[in-house]
């Protein structure tokens, strides 16, 4: 079964309290839901090993701002520290973006990953699950091939530096960074 994961992280439990906003852009260059979720207190950080270096991608003070474009194959989760700085771009290869009346935009995840560092690094992640859905008939072939293809696609646009939802991202941010509403 695919994993729907939600903008609101509503089902989060390492967080104790957060701050949320959501919007919908039409404009264009980006047109889709994009969230906002700060970390006001969390039980404990996280942390990811990327090469030697542990990476912290959540704690008191960061923020995740995701963007579910329309009829797109992925979306992007743009982590920043608590200094406000881009610690990395999370994008998640996806089946479909949707909107739900109670939690807000979701993605149905296909697996496989790509991350993006500030230095310019770029990971792949994920593989074996997608190869594992496949195996496992959760996915289709049409379905592990388009992951596939989305994939290539992404990886080709960052290595060229024309993805341009890295750069959107910090507009993004400092623009629903005004707007946001602290929740328990």
């Amino acid at each position: 079964m695919l994993k729907r994961k939600y903008g609101s992280r509503y089902d989060w439990k390492r967080i104790l309290k957060k701050s949320y906003v959501e919007k919908y852009y039409d404009t264009p260059r980006f047109r889709g839901h994009v969230t906002l979720f700060r970390m006001d207190e969390v039980k404990e950080p996280l942390f990811k090993k990327y090469g030697e270096k542990n990476t912290c991608i959540a704690d008191k003070g960061y923020s995740w701002l995701q963007h579910f474009p329309e009829g797109e194959y992925y979306s992007v989760t743009t982590v920043f520290n608590d200094e406000n700085q881009v610690v990395q771009w999370y994008i998640d290869i996806c089946k479909q973006n949707g909107y739900c009346d109670t939690n807000g935009p979701w993605m149905d995840d296909w697996f496989l990953d790509l991350i993006v560092l500030p230095t310019g690094d770029v990971n792949e992640k994920d593989a074996d699950e997608l190869e594992d859905a496949f195996n496992q008939q959760i996915i289709s072939k049409h379905e592990y091939v388009q992951a596939w293809l989305e994939y290539r696609k992404l990886k080709r646009l960052i290595d060229d530096k024309r993805f341009y939802l890295l750069e959107l991202a910090n507009v993004h941010f400092v623009e629903l960074s005004k707007h946001i509403n602290i929740k328990e």
